[in-house]
């Protein structure tokens, strides 16, 4: 897969059509500016094939390869506004890198972004675009995301960009005393629901946000 190097865009991809996007996203509830910025001024086309950049504006997921997929403006801004509304953004873990889309709007947003993706060539392309893009503050790791990232907890924050049975335990351990991890949850066959959750003293409180769909979280890694 070829990375444009259009980062401003034209026509489909242009800065109109990314602002109409952030609109949308405001009426569909989206209220924490840090994330609707750094939304605006980020180039979703860069993060997808080519030939359906003129679709990257639409609030909509798309298929990124490897039976993967990018995941809907609105899911993107709603989890991140979870943790960002919610506490310290200094030390965060995202399990599921895919195409960098989700790391990159965190990096805006987060001190330190540590990403773990477990399908090797995903994380190559997702590398060339956060070089692409100049952040700086983007740590990533091939590997399982159900181990978390040990070396480098506690976190303030974990957010899973895939679905599991349950909450892996090791993700939990990596949390500091008041961190929040935002997570899918399969709930029954075909359904899924958003939670938050957040670490206290007396254990692991947890919210129920809203249904979504999300490609299941394995455990292993892909070269």
């Amino acid at each position: 897969m070829n990375i444009t190097t259009n980062l401003s865009g034209i026509g489909m991809t242009s800065q109109r059509t990314r602002s109409r996007l952030i609109q949308r996203l405001r009426d569909k509830g989206i209220i924490e500016e840090s994330v609707l910025a750094v939304m605006e001024k980020l180039p979703r086309h860069i993060f997808i094939d080519e030939a359906m950049a003129h679709r990257a504006y639409e609030d909509t997921s798309l298929p990124i390869g490897m039976g993967q997929t990018i995941s809907q403006p609105y899911i993107v801004a709603r989890m991140t506004e979870l943790l960002v509304m919610s506490g310290k953004m200094d030390n965060v873990l995202e399990i599921g890198t895919g195409c960098g889309y989700q790391t990159s709007v965190l990096a805006g947003v987060s001190k330190w972004v540590y990403s773990i993706e477990r399908i090797q060539p995903l994380q190559k392309q997702a590398i060339e675009r956060f070089k692409l893009l100049g952040l700086h503050n983007v740590n990533y790791r091939h590997g399982d995301g159900y181990l978390g990232w040990e070396e480098e907890a506690p976190f303030d924050a974990i957010i899973v960009t895939a679905a599991p049975d349950q909450v892996p335990q090791p993700l939990l351990d990596q949390l500091v005393v008041g961190g929040r991890m935002v997570i899918p949850v399969t709930s029954s066959p075909g359904v899924q629901q958003l939670h938050l959750l957040e670490k206290t003293d007396e254990g692991i409180s947890s919210m129920q946000v809203e249904e979504v769909k999300f490609v299941p979280l394995l455990g292993g890694v892909v070269k």
